[in-house]
């Protein structure tokens, strides 16, 4: 198998994808992206003002241009949007070109890890009314199929610190590229 010099971090919000690829970039001395940040880069704006403003149709469509291009870089970590695995494009664009790990967790850590945080455009809209729980159910469903079919490994990232989750990506990388 030709190992793939990218790894590209999927999964959904409150996942630690951001904190776990800065940590892997450092490791691995690796360039560290994060495509929330590159839009708000691109576009001088946070991701919740482009959000309410252009949509998230629009959104999703700077997400998947971004996402498009990143991938192109090697030896890069990617960290990817929750939401950015509905495009079936982006999945073909991080399946063909990195070795995916989908940071896996549960609701309850979720609603922990994101309580106080107002940057997430989803938990601010009107989807979720009130009810954070029952939108992460409904993203969940929707999106853990669509996390499964790309990913080439998967780790629950509950009750593990940082560190231990970046050394198991990097071993069992490694592990599926001999």
């Amino acid at each position: 198998m030709l190992k793939k010099n990218n790894i590209f971090l999927i999964g959904p919000m409150g996942a630690g994808k951001s904190t776990i690829g800065r940590q892997l970039a450092n490791q691995l001395n690796m360039d560290f992206f994060d495509s929330d940040q590159e839009i708000e880069t691109r576009t001088g704006a946070n991701i919740s003002w482009v959000f309410d403003v252009e949509g998230e149709a629009r959104f999703r469509d700077r997400e998947e241009k971004i996402i498009d291009e990143l991938t192109k870089k090697q030896g890069i970590i990617l960290a990817t949007g929750g939401g950015s695995v509905k495009s079936h494009i982006t999945r073909n664009n991080l399946s063909d070109r990195g070795f995916v790990v989908y940071l896996e967790t549960t609701i309850e850590k979720q609603l922990i890890r994101t309580q106080h945080d107002k940057r997430r455009p989803l938990l601010r809209s009107p989807l979720a009314s009130g009810n954070t729980r029952e939108l992460l159910e409904v993203l969940a469903k929707e999106r853990n199929p669509l996390y499964e079919e790309i990913a080439d490994i998967r780790i629950s990232t509950d009750e593990q610190n940082v560190r231990i989750v970046v050394n198991k990506i990097i071993i069992l990388r490694n592990q599926s590229s001999v």
